[in-house]
């Protein structure tokens, strides 16, 4: 299949998919496809240069995955390493829940502390912490997602590693979680700081990882955090059908910044903006072209039977979970299936018999492997 077949042309103009060349490797590795350093969806170099530009995108990087599969959707100079701002404290929340909370157990948010004087008076955006303050964890991600504070910042960074340097080199582990793998970071706020960057789809990786995290999926989809009396910067909130996040950022080295998710139809996308003059216009488009060109198809129902011929004969077989991957209307012709039938049952991990497996590919490049259980 070459990517003329793969081209739909109109306003889904603006989004290109060439599916048969995705790497398998990064769909198992991060269910995501390859990136090139222009515009496109999904991977053909020469169609992204064809359509370079028909976007009217100006950031000087940008990237829209779909948050279930990583898919990516859209992305321009996705692989660059840029300086990315305030939006760093996404990665900084991620690493706060991942060490202050287990196994659903928040209490450690809630435990009150004293604010350090060396946290105090950071330069940038500011909630205005007071040296000996009490404060908590949970407000403090509060005022660093909603308000930006990079005293918020400096302070959880203390307070969970005991040093800013400490700090940044769990939110590196973090970012390699989410398999990014050309992200670096050296502070928890995003102030310029040599060899501190990332990507807008390393970004969008980070993101897609912290939003599975319901506590900081609440936090950044907050308007108002009432016990602060704090407003959310984030505009996209109220002025985009189903925003629910995530993170603007500022700074001259680094130009506006903005990541943002939003749902319709039961798929929720990340648009990643990166040094963008218009970060709201422009990521209001992206999201707007990737929800008119894209549907989240259901490929296979949870309870829909697969046949399977066994050696012991043929069965009726199930996934046991729904598959649904984001694609366009002229892709469909293009997903295949094929099952494998097991020599003999096997255990899973909660003793349940599995008898083969279901493959889902697009073109050639494989979506699911999926267990089968008899239904």
């Amino acid at each position: 299949m070459t990517a003329k077949k793969m081209m739909i042309i109109g306003k889904k103009a603006r989004f290109v998919i060439f599916a048969a060349i995705l790497s398998l490797m990064s769909f198992l590795s991060y269910g995501r496809g390859i990136g090139v350093n222009a515009e496109r969806f999904g991977g053909d170099a020469v169609a992204a240069e064809k359509h370079a530009g028909a976007t009217g995108i100006h950031a000087r990087a940008a990237c829209v995955i779909e948050l279930s599969s990583r898919r990516i959707l859209f992305e321009k100079n996705g692989e660059e390493q840029l300086p990315m701002a305030s939006t760093t404290k996404i990665a900084t929340a991620l690493t706060v829940l991942d060490e202050l909370t287990e196994n659903g157990d928040e209490s450690r948010l809630d435990e009150t502390f004293s604010v350090p004087a060396s946290c105090c008076g950071v330069e940038g955006s500011s909630v205005y912490l007071k040296e000996g303050e009490d404060i908590t964890a949970r407000e403090l991600l509060y005022g660093l997602m909603l308000r930006s504070g990079n005293d918020c910042a400096a302070t959880l960074a203390v307070r969970v590693s005991g040093s800013i340097k400490k700090f940044a080199e769990k939110m590196n582990q973090t970012a390699m979680r989410a398999g990014a793998l050309h992200t670096r970071f050296k502070n928890p706020h995003g102030l310029p700081e040599k060899g501190h960057y990332t990507t807008a789809r390393d970004l969008s990786m980070i993101t897609a990882l912290a939003l599975e995290n319901k506590t900081f999926a609440k936090i950044v989809n907050t308007r108002r955090y009432e016990p602060k009396n704090w407003t959310n910067k984030n505009k996209m909130l109220a002025e985009y059908d189903g925003a629910f996040g995530v993170k603007t950022g500022y700074t001259k080295q680094a130009g506006r910044c903005l990541v943002s998710a939003a749902e319709r139809n039961g798929m929720s996308l990340i648009c990643t903006a990166l040094n963008c003059s218009d970060t709201y216009g422009e990521s209001k488009k992206l999201l707007d072209d990737a929800f008119a060109a894209y549907e989240l198809s259901l490929l296979q129902a949870a309870e829909s039977p697969v046949p399977l011929d066994t050696k012991a004969g043929k069965i009726s077989a199930k996934t046991g979970k729904d598959l649904r991957y984001p694609l366009l209307s002229a892709e469909l012709p293009y997903v295949k299936k094929t099952t494998i039938a097991f020599d003999s049952p096997q255990k899973d991990g909660n003793g349940r018999e599995i008898y083969g497996q279901l493959r889902i590919y697009l073109a050639n490049s494989l979506l699911f492997s999926e267990n089968l259980f008899k239904l």
